[in-house]
């Protein structure tokens, strides 16, 4: 994979990644390879590591970056 990932932290809101991602396991086996997501930083998503929105529900603020 040689594309740069990009990841932006939203203010109060999701990690957005942009790029195509594969995901690794312990054993260093790819289990999955996604483009374009939203990773949850608030720990409300339903569909954790992936955001659902949750972070708008439950007001979530977090430090600056």
């Amino acid at each position: 994979m040689s594309e740069n990932i990009r990841m932006q932290v939203k203010a109060n809101g999701s990690i957005r990644v942009t790029g195509t991602v594969d995901f690794v396991d312990a054993d260093g086996n790819v289990v999955k390879t996604q483009a374009d997501f939203s990773l949850c930083r608030c720990g409300h998503s339903a569909n954790k590591p992936f955001c659902d929105g949750a972070h708008r529900a439950n007001n979530f603020e977090a430090p600056a970056f």
